[in-house]
C-alpha cells in the first residue's frame, strides 16, 4: 500500500508539507498516526513529524503560518520542538541516528537520513512514514514491512532485537504494552531477546517503567500484558513480589490455589467493572502478602492470616520503589488492600447491622470500590457457589443502603463535639474528652443508640460518669 493520501485528511498536513517544500526539506508524519490509521483505530490527538533537516526550523516556520499563533516550545539539546494547535499536539524532530553507551540509555545523537531515523524506531509497526511533500504526497515509506506485521498482528523490531533492546531497554516494556493494547503477539525471536536482556531494565528510570506498566494495567484485559511481563522475565525485575505468589504447595494431600494466576484473573474481573487505575492496582496487590503469611495448620489446612494488613504495609514500599504517586491514590490502594476481605467476611456470616455500620464507617465513600474489588476476587469455577456468593454480596449491598439511610454512617461525624462536652461539664481540653467521643462512636456503631443528638447527649453523661466526670 504505497498511496496513503486518503489518510492525510487533517488540514495541518498540507500546511506543514507546503512549509517544508518552501524550506527545501523532506517531511513525513510518522509513528502512531500511521499505525493506527492502517488499523482503523481512533487517532490520538498527537502527531509526530520527522524532517530531513532541522525540526526546530520547520516548527518555527509552521508556527508563523498558523492562526491563531500557537506557543512553541523548543528543546535544543534534543533537536525537537512542540506546539499545541486546536487541541492537537504537534511534535517536530529532525531525522537522526543514535548510538548508545553500554551503561546508559541516553543516546549520542547526530543528524541522519530518514532511513537512519526509521532504523532507530522501536518496532516495525511504528517505523512507517507518510510523505507530506507535494511531489510525493501520501507516499508510504515502510522499509521493514510494518504493514505485513500489522496484518499478522505481530510485534517485532526493525533491527536485530538484541541491538534494539540493549540500546534502549524501555522498549521491552513498550513491546508488552503494544501487544496488550493492540492484542498482538510478540515475535518469538523478539520475546527470546527480551528474556536475555530483561535485567537491563534496571538502568531505566523507575518512573518511565511505571508509565508503561500503568498503560498495560489500563487495557481491557490486563492479564495478557502481565502474563507477557512474566514470560519475558521483566516482571521479576519490576515487581518480584508478584512472582512470589506463583506456585502451589501440597502438605498431607492439601493444596492451595496458585495465587499468581488467581491475581491475574481478579485484575481482569475488576477491569470489566471499572477503569479506575488505582482500583486495578489494588486488585493486583490484594494478595501480595500471602507468601509471607502462608502456614499449614492442622486440621484446618492452609491459612494466610493477616495477609491483608501486611499487604497494605507493603504497598507504600512498592509504590516508592516504582516512583508511583505516594499521595491519596496510594492511600486508596492501601485501604482497599487492607479491607479487601471485609465484605466477604460479612457474606460468610449473618450480616449484622453492627458489622455493616463498622464497614461503612471504615470504607466511607470508597465502599462501592471495595465491593467491586470483592466481587472481582470471586474466581471460583463452581457456578453454584459463585451464584450463591454473588447473591450474598447483593444482600450486603442492600444492607448497606438500608443502614446508611437510617444511620448516616458513611463519612460519620459525631452528633456531639469536643466543645459540647467541655461546655456541658465545665472542663478544659483533656484526655477524657477523647474517651467520651470514642465511647459515643462505639455506641452508635454497635447500635446502642441512634446517630442522633438527643440520644448522644444522654449517652455522653453515662460515659462521663464512668470516668468520674459530672456537672
Amino acid at each position: 500500500m504505497n498511496d496513503c493520501a486518503k489518510f492525510l485528511d487533517q488540514p495541518s498536513f498540507s500546511l506543514i508539507g507546503n512549509v517544508a517544500d518552501q524550506l527545501g526539506q523532506e517531511c513525513y508524519v510518522v509513528g502512531g498516526f500511521v499505525r493506527d490509521k492502517h488499523l482503523g483505530r481512533p487517532i490520538k490527538m498527537d502527531l509526530d513529524f520527522v524532517t530531513v533537516g532541522s525540526g526546530i526550523e520547520l516548527a518555527r516556520a509552521v508556527q508563523k503560518e498558523l492562526k491563531p499563533k500557537p506557543k512553541l516550545t523548543v528543546f535544543k539539546s534534543f533537536g525537537t520542538a512542540h506546539m499545541k494547535y486546536k487541541g492537537i499536539d504537534l511534535e517536530f524532530v529532525g531525522a537522526r541516528k543514535e548510538s548508545y553507551r553500554k551503561d546508559s540509555r541516553n543516546p549520542l545523537v547526530e543528524n541522519g537520513s530518514l532511513q537512519d531515523d526509521q532504523d532507530r524506531r522501536d518496532f516495525t509497526i511504528n517505523a512507517m512514514a507518510i510523505c507530506l511533500n507535494k511531489d510525493r504526497w501520501g507516499e508510504l515509506l515502510d522499509p521493514f514491512d510494518g504493514i505485513s506485521d500489522l496484518d499478522k498482528k505481530r510485534i517485532t523490531t526493525p533491527l536485530a532485537p538484541d541491538k534494539t533492546f540493549d540500546d534502549d531497554p524501555l522498549r521491552m516494556m513498550r513491546a508488552v504494552r503494544f501487544a496488550a493494547q493492540l492484542d498482538f503477539r510478540i515475535d518469538a525471536a523478539t520475546l527470546s531477546s527480551m528474556r536475555t536482556h530483561a535485567s537491563r531494565i534496571s538502568i531505566v528510570a523507575p518512573e518511565r517503567v511505571a508509565v508503561e506498566f500503568n498503560k498495560i494495567m489500563q487495557v481491557a484485559k490486563p492479564s495478557y500484558g502481565l502474563g507477557l511481563l512474566y514470560t519475558s522475565g521483566l516482571l521479576q525485575e519490576v515487581l518480584p513480589e508478584l512472582i512470589a505468589l506463583k506456585g502451589i504447595e501440597e502438605v498431607e494431600g492439601q493444596t492451595h490455589k496458585d495465587n499468581f494466576y488467581h491475581t491475574l484473573e481478579v485484575v481482569d474481573n475488576l477491569a470489566k467493572a471499572s477503569d479506575n487505575l488505582w482500583l486495578r492496582w489494588a486488585a493486583l496487590l490484594h494478595d501480595i502478602a500471602k507468601p509471607r503469611t502462608k502456614k499449614f495448620i492442622k486440621p484446618h489446612g492452609w491459612t494466610f492470616r493477616g495477609h491483608e494488613f501486611l499487604g497494605g504495609k507493603m504497598v507504600p514500599k512498592i509504590f516508592k520503589r516504582l516512583q508511583l504517586p505516594t499521595d491519596a491514590r496510594m492511600k486508596f490502594v492501601v485501604k482497599m488492600v487492607q479491607m479487601s476481605s471485609r465484605p466477604a467476611a460479612l457474606v460468610d456470616q449473618k450480616v449484622t447491622d453492627s458489622a455493616v455500620r463498622r464497614l461503612l464507617f471504615d470504607a466511607g465513600d470508597d465502599v462501592e470500590a471495595l465491593m467491586l474489588l470483592c466481587e472481582a476476587d470471586l474466581t471460583t469455577k463452581n457456578e453454584k457457589k459463585k451464584r450463591r456468593y454473588l447473591n450474598n454480596f447483593k444482600q450486603v449491598r442492600e444492607k448497606f443502603k438500608e443502614v446508611e439511610e437510617r444511620d448516616h454512617i458513611r463519612n460519620f461525624q459525631p452528633p456531639i463535639s469536643g466543645e459540647d462536652i467541655m461546655k456541658t461539664f465545665g472542663i478544659g481540653p483533656c484526655r477524657e474528652i477523647g474517651q467520651i467521643k470514642e465511647g459515643l462512636k462505639e455506641a452508635i456503631l454497635e447500635g446502642e443508640i441512634p446517630n442522633e443528638r438527643a440520644a448522644a447527649l444522654t449517652k455522653m453523661k453515662t460515659i462521663a460518669a464512668t470516668l468520674g466526670i459530672t456537672k
